[in-house]
Parts: C-alpha cells; structure tokens; sequence
C-alpha cells in the first residue's frame, strides 16, 4: 500500500467538522486517498477516519500534527495521527487449542496482516514447533492454579520487553488481571467463543447447548476489566440445529472464531475502530 498517514478524531456533533477538516488538508496541497465519517444522534457525537497520502504533504508526520492541533482543540476533539509505514508490534497469546494461533500465523506469513509479531507467549508448550516454524519466538509460561501472580508478572514483563502495541488474545483462556489491562487499554483483543452478551464465562457452547440456540457465534472485543464485557469490535454467527451436540457447536464455532478475530485484528492494525464508552465505530 502507498505510504499514508491515517486522521481518526472524534468530538461533539457541529456544523463544519467535515469542511475545517478537508480544507486543512487540501490547503497543504495534500490528496485525501479514503474518508469515512459517522454521526451519531443519540449521543451527539461525530467520528471520523482519513487517510491522507503522505507523500503529497510538504512537511513530516511531526509537524502534520502541529499544525492540526489548533484545529483539534478548537472542536474539542480526540483525535491521533498514525502513520502506515510504521506496522503495529502484535504479541500473540494462546493456550492449547491452535485455531485462532494457527489462523493468524498464515495471514501473517502471508502477508495479510500489516503488522510485526515479535513473539507468541502461551502457557502450554504445545504450540512451539508450529511458532518456531514462523521463525517467531515462543515463550512459555507455566500457569500455577495456587498462584497465577507469577505467571503475569512474566507476561508483563515478556510484552514491555517487546514493546507491544497490541496484545491479542488467540484463545488465551486466562483471565488477565486488572493491572494488565488497565495497562493496556483497547490494546489488548480477544476472541469469545459466544455471541456475546449471551454466555459469558467459560463452557459457552455447552451453555449455548442446554439453552437450545439455533445459532452459536463468536466475538472479537477489547478486554476490559470486566470479564466479557469490553467494546465489541466484530461477531459473526453459524446456524445449528436440535442434532449438533456441543463438541459439533465447538468445531463449527472454530470458523467463526478464527475469521471473527482475523478480521477484528487487521482494522485494529490499520486504524479503523474509534471506541466511545462501551461501543466502537468500526469503519470497514
């Protein structure tokens, strides 16, 4: 893809967000390559994601930022400046099932995801060889059920030394302390194997099995400190019926699953997802 820098602000809904934001760039003499903007009536709020060529700018990504900060303040805007060249640092986290893993690895090495993986941390040794195959590091960190303080304190540890930018979790089935995810806010994915809010917690498709679903799902959301609970980023479905029993909604739940956090994971990479309160914009 040519070299871009990627606008995504949101603010209070007004009159001339679009026109004071399109005219700062054209006055630069800068080309706009893709625009996307949401106004939201229940909460006032406005969302908005450009992406300029960065070539067709007469100065750097530093000084593209002072010069918009003026504007930004004016409309009390949130608002960051990400630049495409510049791929995220993805720390993948998993146990022993190696769907999802197996899933990103292949869009990784083959160049799917946008993005530099400097490690794979699990708490099982399982999935080494298929890792190592990547030439990725693998780290593996043993979870004691007494006292899983340790455990996280090695994560920690192994994600600061590889200086993250997101933190995804690939079937990870841990439950992260709060001080991890308070560290890493809507930085840390993870796939649940439900559509949530439906099931939360553990067994969901056994849950989902004793509720008589018709259809079964999976969802791609930022951890928060609440268990389950955090902005969802994408959910997709498979239809069932009365025969499937649950490890028949456990294999077919596994497309979902892997496709569901595939693609949650690459507009995260490229800037796509604007989170508000509990819920996000997503411009696919």
């Amino acid at each position: 893809m040519e070299h871009r820098y990627r606008l995504l602000l949101s603010c209070p809904d007004r009159v001339g967000i679009v026109s004071m934001v399109s005219n700062f760039i054209s006055s630069h003499g800068a080309s706009i390559a893709d625009a996307n903007q949401h106004s939201d009536p229940t909460t006032g709020w406005f969302f908005m994601r450009v992406e300029i060529f960065a070539e067709s700018l007469p100065f750097s990504i530093e000084r593209l930022r002072e010069q918009f900060a003026p504007i930004a303040q004016s409309f009390q805007m949130e608002w960051q400046i990400t630049d495409s060249a510049l791929p995220k640092r993805v720390v993948l986290m998993a146990s022993r099932e190696a769907h999802c893993l197996a899933d990103l690895l292949y869009r990784y090495h083959a160049g799917e995801l946008d993005c530099e993986i400097p490690c794979v941390i699990s708490n099982h040794d399982d999935l080494r060889s298929m890792v190592e195959w990547h030439d990725i590091p693998y780290y593996h960190v043993p979870v004691d059920s007494a006292d899983k303080q340790p455990h996280f304190d090695r994560v920690l540890e192994l994600v600061r030394e590889h200086r993250a930018d997101v933190v995804v979790l690939a079937r990870y089935m841990q439950i992260l302390p709060l001080e991890l995810c308070g560290l890493y806010p809507h930085r840390i994915i993870n796939i649940h194997h439900s559509f949530l809010p439906s099931f939360a917690g553990a067994r969901p498709y056994h849950q989902a099995h004793e509720r008589g679903v018709k259809l079964i799902g999976a969802t791609c959301h930022y951890v928060t400190e609440e268990l389950d609970a955090g902005p969802i980023i994408d959910q997709d479905v498979i239809r069932i019926s009365h025969r499937d029993l649950p490890e028949d909604m456990v294999r077919l739940g596994r497309d979902a699953e892997k496709t569901c956090l595939a693609r949650g994971l690459r507009w995260h990479l490229e800037d796509r997802i604007l989170v508000q309160g509990n819920k996000t914009v997503v411009f696919n």
